[in-house]
């Protein structure tokens, strides 16, 4: 890149940022022999033009311009305001010019609102579309940059999860942040990253009544890609109860409520109760030490070295206690979301259980 950085004279104070995004654009035209970079100027900043990069090239001895607008975030809140003012420009400005949106990482929405808008994109991962002239440059990669994965995770992480687990009960239902903190146990701070996160990647929408999820399979789709299991200890019981006595046992077990330590059923076991999707041979609970051991002697449970049909997990945060249902007497059970995606990390018959919950218990109006 010697070359093209003696070409581009950039200042010493320019942007490292625009720098690097003049790089990238320079790096992907070396790579097209009908393609000339004839030249890159910067705007200087709190310049009126909306701008941050003109480029001159040439296509085939046919001159063309391409105007950049470089931003520090790819979120598609971001985007969408930095594509209007893209095409804005372009609309008042009659000699031939094409839009090029870049920044350090696009995500497949925000590269899908660039293609809406007819503009052109470009990030610093490797991911470009650009068309323009009869050209036609498009490269896709497949990883995610490990900041941009830091930071979806973090909106996902326990306490953060207890936002979302209550505002995905009713999706379109608008909280004030005071009232969303109250009712899902968590600090104003914790609400406050939640609704950026939700609105920086359009996943909700404030209306004049508050914070509401607007795109809430979007939001599921992401938080199943991204999602952990709970960090916890898992131990594995034998239970010589079966079928229908075994259930009797349990309800009678979780019915004791959480004045006697937190226990319900997860994942399969959760399953069967909200959304029947076959049987398995294991039973699967949450439960705390006090909940753990009222489950031993309700459902008799012995230390398995083999033969395990019991498993219960004990999570370290307690968060999604907060978050249970009762579809039956007694039969008290982790929330369709948490048991959704519970069981998309439950292998091949557990993503199939899944996608059959989500069919019939968490299906949104579009």
């Amino acid at each position: 890149m010697g070359y093209l950085q003696h070409m581009l004279k950039v200042p010493q104070s320019m942007k490292e940022l625009e720098r690097r995004a003049a790089g990238a654009l320079g790096a992907l035209f070396e790579q097209v022999p009908a393609i000339k970079l004839e030249d890159i100027k910067f705007e200087p900043s709190g310049s009126e033009r909306g701008i941050d990069i003109l480029a001159r090239i040439n296509v085939s001895d046919r001159p063309h311009v391409l105007v950049c607008e470089v931003k520090a975030s790819g979120q598609p809140r971001h985007v969408r305001m930095a594509l209007l003012e893209l095409r804005n420009y372009v609309a008042h400005h009659e000699s031939e010019m094409t839009p090029i949106f870049i920044a350090p990482y696009l995500s497949p929405e925000a590269q899908a609102l660039c293609r809406a808008h007819q503009v052109g994109f470009l990030d610093l991962e490797g991911n470009a579309r650009l068309v323009f002239d009869g050209v036609f440059i498009e490269r896709m990669v497949p990883h995610m940059p490990s900041a941009e994965r830091r930071e979806l995770k973090s909106l996902f992480k326990p306490k953060s999860a207890q936002v979302l687990r209550a505002m995905l009960r009713d999706p379109g239902r608008p909280w004030r942040v005071v009232g969303l903190a109250e009712i899902a146990g968590v600090s104003l701070g914790h609400v406050s990253n939640v609704r950026s996160g939700l609105l920086d990647r359009e996943w909700g929408q404030v209306s004049d009544k508050g914070l509401f999820i607007s795109e809430p399979d979007a939001l599921l789709n992401a938080w199943r890609d991204a999602y952990e299991p709970p960090a916890g200890k898992r131990m594995s019981f034998y239970a010589t109860l079966h079928g229908s006595a075994f259930e009797e046992a349990a309800r009678q077990a979780l019915h004791a409520g959480p004045t006697n330590g937190q226990a319900v059923f997860a994942s399969f076991s959760a399953a069967h109760w909200l959304a029947p999707y076959g049987r398995t041979g294991m039973q699967y609970f949450y439960a705390d030490d006090v909940g753990l051991d009222r489950l031993k002697v309700g459902l008799r449970l012995s230390s398995a070295t083999k033969g395990e049909n019991v498993v219960v997990t004990m999570p370290k945060d307690h968060g999604l206690f907060h978050d249970i249902v009762e579809p039956a007497p007694g039969a008290v059970c982790t929330s369709p979301i948490q048991t959704y995606l519970d069981l998309t990390a439950a292998g091949e018959r557990g993503r199939e259980a899944a996608e059959h919950l989500r069919r019939e218990k968490l299906s949104w109006p579009k």
